[in-house]
């Protein structure tokens, strides 16, 4: 590359002198040069006032190639139309100066431009315009020189170099205005040349009337137009175009659109491929359809686990036994541990001398392939394989083929694995910080911007201390950011390389059965050369690769196959039992499991367009895949989030979009994959260098719940999901038609086992039909097609338009109906709230029979779910009873109630009205379903009396009590406290009111027994359950109120029954009762009956309070009858608490006592 330089720029700039040719223009033999050229003209600027005038290496280069482009078409004039132009325009233009006026123009030209001789004072501009080179005169090739600095000095996109070669007397001289005038003269009557066959001149400053204001510009438009006559030119201007891509390249900000694949023969050559029509799937073994992995940052888990044990954990080999297990609870069956290799010292250093002191080396950036030390080393990982193993969780390791440490053992000891330059690439790189190696015969250094982060040098320096060798050694890079400056990039054209990555490769697969190929798109063939040794015209993702490009078929010689497929070839034979996961982008996914054989590929696209809710781009990206090759679905590694990512609640929240996202995860075909971190919902990023979290996270308990209930029990489910054989995606069709690409509907089979999942991922409510599966290439062999099967075909639904279809959403446990006719015609119907979803599991038929009418329940169901399909059938026959019981049983209700009535004496006439009636339409309808014909009056009458009683039990008790007995007001703490502390209780006590006399309908003997047998055969305990879940009443606690619920109707009367019995008597009822020990948690150890105290001082508080209330529930009691039995309800409780005292809560105790 060649261009003008005046004597004033050259004396200013003071410029090599090796830089210039004999005739005085610049002459760059390589980048390398024209980055020194450059430097020289930044260092002279006064860039930091004025940075737009910033010189820059791409354009430089360009104006130099463009002048040799220039003198070649001029070559290709003469060679082709007139061999004698210049001379012919060189008489012409003595004609128009005279011969003097020309020389003397020529010689003010060669003194301002001076030839190398003529700088150098060897000639004087005379002598040289009279001498010739290769028989041709100097005054017709300085016509030519003239001509093309005429051509530079009047393109606008080169004003910011005018300095080097405008700022002259000579281009201000008059006469070089009329020499441009009779040039342009003297050529439009020459024959024209070119495309666009116009005079030679005009042709030559058509780029940069084209395109005035960029270089690149013209560059592209000369290829355009001229690329036939470029010859080898053509060559080094897509090089060139490629070194201002380099130069251009913005700073990383962040993805893109996400592509989504298409899937054809274009795409699939773009990938790098050749044989479309081959599919070289490697076969699974049987575990790995079923693989869920979880990632753990090693060193930050290790430090999580400290603080959670409060003890340290700094080894593989001391992590608590029940981490493992819990992680086998949930599903998982597959534990990433990132960063277990030993790591490069160098890296630690460099991020602590850039402002980390607390920084440890990264997990990409490795030392060798050893377990770390500090770790425990290989003992330490056997000893956790085997614990994993026990719990059926195989390990996974990472496997970074790109790139080494940049001081690792192989840079040490093998400088020639890696890509380096013997010269700097760059003039502005310096090297003069620490030493970043421990070997005492290497030094190595990264670039001196590192540390105030002004520049992110492509290169570190590397020096043999004995030999004094030095050369610059690429960092990894995948053209994407900033390189990794702490590593070093392996050079894969050298196949020795190749090899020793493989037995690397090899070594990972005999520890770990799940290896992750870190960044694995970079060596494929196609990005390997794109970032490396591009095609000239494709360069520019690597700043200084643009100059080492190759063609297809130099790079195809020195890469002929693609190094995946022979990993994946090598690791089939020698570890067949190994799941090869590929990190890929860049429209790769499908060619590394199709073509490269890979078992799993990230799906980058499931997290991206979830999360930005690119509804119909992903419903684009999977009929795209169901219709090219399903197969690659299977192969999908699904996620939420990456080490390399933010964080799955930051991306996702912790509400419904996120578990309806990450239920898709979990139940999509292809391998789930769960952040460290996620499930307890962690916030924090933890960067690869961390060696402990640095926010103060709690484990959010209610997400980690969330998931036990509603995704854990799916990954136990995961064979269901994985494959892709009985797969199928489904259209969700609204009211108008119109498919609703927010509602991600599939189903999918194993072994009989069927499963339906839909999920709106989208704020907006909606509803619609699913009938018809998408087009899905099916079939095996030559006799695959596109097809769509129904629904009713992917359950495998018979066609009996009489039976019904039952179903169970995994979710929210409850079941549906729905009539098999509609589902065969129409498909499922579905009302969906925003980021609402169903798991919808256990497909049966069921028809009408004499005890099954499930038409009747149909009709009263419709569309809704209920917790028991069965237990609704029982409840339609008993619709009569529990209606009007659920009038009163209801949260609404009973809350309004308990809430009004806490702290008065009696309850307002309207409200006991109501409850009255309440009463009575629920008795009507128990009388009618029993056949009973009493009256029922007597009954409601207790029921409604013994509702009131325990709504205003407290403020009735303190107000008809002398304040002056120690002993009643004790009483009244025992009753009120435990009761008015938790609002459950009330609840009960009411519910035991509204059961306790319903016997008395059928008998007075036995109504107890007959209240305790209706209240399960009526299922009045179902309301009740559901009022104490409404109020969030734990699980353990219902069922305690269930067991003081029985043993307080079965006992009701045991103070009118026992009152004038021994006080033995009274204790041999209850505690032999085995309803009562199951309550009191009677227990065997060491051989002795041990009770629980709580649940003893309960039983206790319930029996004296349902008396109580009987009591002031009776209206025949006047105030002395009641204050005597409260008197001795209190002596009956007295005298319990002394014996539990004396039986040291033995039960034996209780039963054997003493009488007094």
């Amino acid at each position: 590359m060649e261009f003008h330089i005046s004597r004033l720029a050259r004396e200013k700039y003071r410029f090599d002198e090796e830089l210039f040719s004999y005739d005085g223009n610049v002459i760059f033999a390589n980048f390398h040069a024209v980055r020194r050229f450059v430097q020289k003209l930044n260092d002279q600027r006064d860039l930091s006032t004025y940075p737009e005038q910033a010189a820059k290496t791409g354009q430089v280069n360009a104006m130099g190639l463009i002048d040799e482009i220039f003198h070649h078409i001029f070559h290709l004039y003469r060679e082709q139309k007139k061999p004698d132009i210049l001379h012919e325009l060189l008489l012409y233009l003595e004609s128009r100066f005279t011969p003097a006026g020309i020389d003397s123009f020529l010689k003010e030209f060669v003194e301002e431009y001076p030839p190398l001789e003529v700088y150098k004072n060897k000639s004087s501009a005379e002598l040289y315009l009279a001498s010739k080179t290769a028989g041709i005169s100097h005054r017709e090739l300085v016509l030519e020189e003239l001509i093309m600095l005429w051509l530079t000095e009047a393109n606008p996109a080169l004003d910011n170099y005018r300095d080097l070669f405008a700022e002259t007397n000579f281009v201000h001289d008059p006469r070089y205005s009329q020499f441009i005038r009779e040039v342009e003269q003297f050529f439009q009557q020459q024959p024209p040349f070119g495309p666009a066959n116009t005079s030679l001149v005009h042709m030559l400053r058509t780029p940069a009337l084209e395109v005035p204001d960029s270089i690149t510009g013209q560059l592209q438009y000369i290829q355009e137009h001229w690329s036939t006559l470029l010859g080898e030119y053509l060559y080094r201007l897509l090089t060139s175009l490629d070194l201002i891509k380099e130069e251009n390249k913005m700073s990383f900000t962040g993805a893109g659109p996400v592509p989504i694949p298409v899937y054809d023969l274009e795409e699939f050559r773009r990938a790098g491929g050749s044989g479309f029509e081959v599919e070289a799937f490697s076969q699974d073994r049987e575990w790995m359809p079923r693989l869920v992995l979880i990632a753990k940052n090693s060193y930050v888990w290790l430090d999580q686990l400290s603080r959670k044990y409060q003890t340290e954990i700094r080894r593989l080999d001391q992590i608590p036994d029940a981490e493992i297990e819990t992680l086998a609870r949930w599903g998982i069956t597959g534990l990433w541990l990132i960063g277990l290799w030993e790591r490069s010292p160098a890296s630690a250093r460099i991020k602590q001398l850039c402002g980390n002191p607390e920084a440890i080396s990264s997990a990409y950036s490795l030392y060798a392939y050893r377990i770390a030390a500090d770790l425990g080393g290989e003992s330490a990982y056997e000893k956790l394989r085997d614990q994993a193993a026990h719990y059926g969780i195989r390990l996974a390791s990472d496997m970074v083929p790109n790139h080494m440490g940049i001081d690792s053992e192989w840079v040490i000891h093998h400088p020639d694995r890696f890509l380096s330059l013997d010269q700097c690439p760059y003039p502005s790189y310096r090297f003069t910080g620490e030493n970043l190696s421990a070997d005492p015969n290497v030094g190595i250094q990264i670039e001196d911007h590192y540390f105030d982060r002004t520049d992110a040098a492509v290169v570190f320096r590397r020096q043999d201390l004995r030999s004094n060798d030095i050369r610059y050694i690429y960092h990894g890079n995948d053209g994407t950011t900033m390189p990794w400056n702490d590593t070093a990039q392996l050079n894969y054209l050298n196949p020795e390389v190749r090899e020793a990555v493989i037995q690397t490769i090899l070594e990972v697969a005999r520890k770990f059965p799940i290896i992750r190929f870190d960044a694995a798109m970079t060596l494929a063939k196609k990005h390997y050369q794109r970032l490396w040794f591009p095609q000239p015209g494709t360069g520019g993702a690597i700043p200084s690769r643009a100059e080492h490009s190759m063609s297809n078929e130099e790079f195809n010689r020195a890469m002929p196959d693609e190094f995946w497929r022979e990993v994946v070839d090598r690791v089939a034979v020698e570890a067949p039992d190994t799941l090869l996961l590929a990190e890929a982008f860049w429209l790769m996914e499908g060619y590394f499991v199709r073509t490269l054989g890979m078992h799993r590929v990230y799906n980058s696209a499931f997290m991206n367009m979830m999360r930005n809710e690119d509804n119909a781009g992903y419903h684009k990206l999977l009929r795209n895949t169901l219709e090219f090759e399903p197969e690659i679905l299977k192969r999908y590694v699904n996620f939420m989030n990456n080490p390399d990512e933010r964080t799955a609640v930051d991306q996702f929240g912790k509400g419904d979009k996120y578990f309806g996202v990450c239920l898709m995860m979990v139940t999509m075909p292809g391998l789930p994959m769960l952040g460290h971190g996620q499930i307890e919902g962690f916030s924090e990023k933890y960067g690869m260098e961390f060696r402990k979290a640095y926010w103060d996270e709690p484990v959010d308990q209610d997400l980690v719940n969330r998931h036990e209930q509603e995704i854990f029990p799916l990954l136990h489910l995961r064979k269901l999901f994985a494959g892709i054989d009985q797969f199928n995606l489904y259209n969700f069709v609204t009211s108008d038609g119109s498919t609703n690409e927010n509602v991600y509907a599939y189903s999918n089979a194993d072994s009989g086992q069927k499963a339906l999942i839909l999920y709106n991922n989208n704020i907006q409510s909606t509803e619609g039909w699913i009938h018809d599966s998408v087009p899905q290439l099916r079939g095996h062999g030559q006799n695959r097609s596109l097809a769509q099967i129904s629904l009713a075909q992917a359950l495998s639904l018979p066609d009996d338009r009489e039976a019904y279809l039952v179903f169970r959403d995994s979710i929210t446990h409850l079941q549906y109906l729905r009539p098999l006719g509609e589902v065969l015609d129409r498909g499922l119907h579905f009302k969906l709230r925003g980021y609402q979803y169903h798991a919808l599991l256990d497909f049966q038929v069921v028809r009408q029979d004499p005890r099954h009418d499930y038409r009747a329940l149909y009709q009263v169901l419709g569309s809704q779910g209920v917790p028991d399909l069965q237990q609704a059938l029982d409840e339609l026959v008993m619709r009569p009873i529990l209606e009007p019981y659920r009038e009163m049983v209801n949260a609404g209700y009973l809350g309004y109630l308990l809430a009004k009535y806490t702290a008065v004496t009696k309850i307002a006439t309207l409200d006991e009205q109501e409850i009255s009636q309440k009463v009575e339409r629920f008795l009507t309808g128990a009388s009618q379903r029993e056949g009973l014909y009493h009256n029922i009056t007597p009954v409601r009458d207790e029921i409604t009396g013994l509702i009131t009683t325990g709504l205003t039990l407290q403020a009735r008790l303190e107000s008809i009590l002398s304040p002056g007995s120690r002993k009643i007001h004790q009483l009244i703490d025992l009753l009120t406290t435990p009761l008015f502390q938790e609002k459950s209780q009330r609840t009960t006590l009411l519910v035991w009111a509204i059961c306790s006399p319903l016997g008395k309908l059928k008998s007075d003997l036995e109504g107890s027994e007959y209240s305790l047998t209706w209240l399960y055969e009526w299922k009045l305990t179902h309301p009740f359950v559901t009022v104490l879940r409404d109020w969030g009443t734990p699980e353990e606690r219902i069922q305690e109120l269930l067991q003081i619920l029985r043993i307080a109707i079965k006992h009701q009367n045991w103070y009118s029954e026992l009152q004038k019995s021994p006080f033995d008597k009274i204790v041999q009822s209850w505690f032999s009762d085995p309803e009562v020990q199951n309550y009191l948690r009677v227990n065997r150890f060491q051989d002795v009956l041990w009770y629980r105290r709580e649940s003893f001082d309960e039983f206790i508080a319930w029996m004296t309070l349902i008396t109580t209330v009987k009591t002031l529930a009776d209206k025949q009691m006047d105030r002395a009858s009641l204050t005597e039995t409260l008197l001795h309800l209190y002596e009956i409780t007295a005298r319990l608490r002394k014996l539990e005292a004396q039986s040291k809560y033995r039960f034996d105790h209780l039963l054997n006592f003493k009488s007094e």
